[in-house]
């Protein structure tokens, strides 16, 4: 009996012992959940919006929604970026249950464009001192924007504001019968209005592009509550305006100095999710900075203006002198990759056709300059071309820095002469062998008698002949060849006292 109560007593300890140990297990598992949590994860677009950021910020803020993260902060310090870029950014934000907050820092930094798009997008939006924001007008990939507003009413008054407006017709009176004739029975018909035209192709689908960024932004600024009047200015006529005013206008939530600051101000605000209202808890957060991948990384750089315009210059150079000397294969390969990179770029940039064309005339300038005698002049005009074409390429917030300009073509020109000029002299010599090869070499005698004997000519043994006789170790040159014998004269001596030197027996 009382071994039987021992086991129950050994069981019932047992059994209590691992009921306590799958609590304390559960409990560690709800407070590593908890902790999980309690964590910020921090973001970053730092450049152009590029598909490359954005698969980047698609995935992380998706990861922290599914992982149900406290906070998303996406730091910016964009010029803008393509559309379709953005438009993947903004509906991974509006699609996370987690808060996003966009945050235009550090100091200096700008949001714009796509920039204002994403800003708006965001459940809290935040910018540090001395920043700016808006120029949201839309750019068409490829080219400049049409100089004529599609929006300005062509005709009427628009086209002589100073003209007083018509009067009204006046009503009949008793003095002026309803039926009377005007006194004047030869005054012309008042004219009929006049109908607006319609748009030409190229400004009605810029302003499809134009209204549809419109209806877009003020469907996001609707859906937080921002100002869409200013951000429908933004789109029409490209207004910007700094962090302070901003805030004034109702576009920003607010103005923080840092990360730590911004994470202050807004603990306990409430803001509207797709999974319904929230409540930030942002105090004692664990930040967690997430980076992009290396791909994304690399991408990211390529979609640099300034390391656009060097990559087409080295596929420019790499391309210009395979077509020099072919047959080289390194400089040409090198050219292909670089194109490759560079047509990446321009992928994600907007760009201006006539400068593309200009840099490429350009570089048919340059390679005319190896087959033409034009002393230089169709290639320093090539050179000029690539320069200019370099600066307008891109449009003005994405515009190529002078001194990166200025330092590729000099390293290019100075390349590329340093390349002509190897290659001019590599075709411009005689024979490398055969007979034709040993006329105006120089050699030594070797053994002489008369007028006859036999020399050394780079490196072979020849039997010679001359018109004077010669000594064992005269420097000789060769003058003609007839069959295998070289007809040879002495060489002029090199220097004074050469001319004295002893030669041998």
């Amino acid at each position: 009996m009382r071994d039987i109560s021992g086991k129950a007593a050994r069981l019932t300890l047992l059994a209590a012992i691992a009921a306590f140990g799958a609590a304390l297990f559960g409990f560690a598992a709800k407070a590593q959940q908890a902790d999980a949590a309690r964590q910020a994860v921090i973001l970053r677009i730092d450049g152009p919006v590029t598909p490359a950021n954005a698969q980047y910020l698609a995935r992380e803020i998706g990861e922290a929604s599914a992982a149900n993260k406290e906070l998303i902060v996406i730091e910016i310090d964009t010029p803008g970026g393509l559309v379709d870029s953005m438009k993947t950014i903004i509906k991974a934000v509006l699609a996370s249950e987690t808060p996003v907050a966009t945050f235009v820092s550090p100091q200096g930094a700008r949001s714009a464009s796509a920039g204002l798009y994403i800003m708006y997008a965001a459940h809290v939006s935040a910018m540090a001192p001395n920043t700016n924001t808006g120029a949201a007008t839309p750019v068409e990939l490829g080219g400049p924007p049409s100089e004529e507003n599609p929006f300005e009413e062509k005709g009427g008054k628009d086209e002589n504001p100073a003209a007083p407006e018509a009067a009204p017709e006046a009503a009949p009176t008793d003095a002026q019968p309803a039926d009377a004739q005007p006194a004047d029975e030869t005054a012309a018909p008042a004219a009929a209005p006049e109908e607006t035209p319609p748009l030409a192709n190229a400004d009605a689908m810029r302003a499809k592009i134009i209204n549809d960024s419109v209806a877009y932004i003020r469907a996001l600024a609707e859906e937080h509550g921002r100002n869409a009047d200013w951000a429908e200015k933004a789109v029409r006529e490209a207004a910007s305006v700094t962090s302070r005013q901003a805030l004034d206008l109702g576009v920003i939530d607010l103005i923080a100095n840092d990360l730590d600051d911004l994470l202050k101000q807004i603990d306990g605000r409430v803001v509207k999710t797709v999974a319904g209202e929230k409540t930030l808890r942002t105090a004692d957060l664990v930040l967690e900075r997430v980076e992009p991948t290396l791909i994304e990384r690399i991408l990211g750089f390529i979609a640099d203006p300034n390391v656009a315009v060097i990559l087409m210059s080295l596929a420019t150079t790499g391309i210009i002198i395979e077509m020099w000397n072919p047959g080289s294969i390194f400089p040409g390969a090198v050219g292909v990759i670089c194109l490759l990179l560079g047509l990446y770029a321009l992928q994600v940039l907007p760009y201006n056709w006539l400068p593309l064309a200009l840099m490429g005339v350009g570089a048919i300038l340059i390679a005319v300059e190896a087959y033409s005698p034009t002393f230089g002049l169709a290639g320093i005009s090539g050179l000029g071309l690539i320069g200019v074409g370099m600066y307008f390429l891109f449009p003005e917030e994405f515009r190529v820095s002078t001194s990166v300009i200025g330092i590729l073509l000099a390293m290019v020109g100075a390349l590329l002469a340093l390349v002509l000029v190897a290659v001019v002299g590599s075709r411009s010599h005689g024979p490398m062998i055969g007979g034709e090869a040993i006329r105006k070499r120089e050699g030594v005698v070797d053994d002489w008698d008369g007028k006859e004997g036999w020399v050394i000519v780079e490196g072979e043994r020849w039997r010679a002949r001359s018109d004077r006789p010669l000594h064992p170790g005269d420097k000789i040159k060769v003058v003609e060849i007839d069959g295998l014998v070289l007809i040879v004269k002495q060489a002029k001596a090199s220097g004074l006292l050469e001319a004295f030197a002893p030669r041998p027996a």
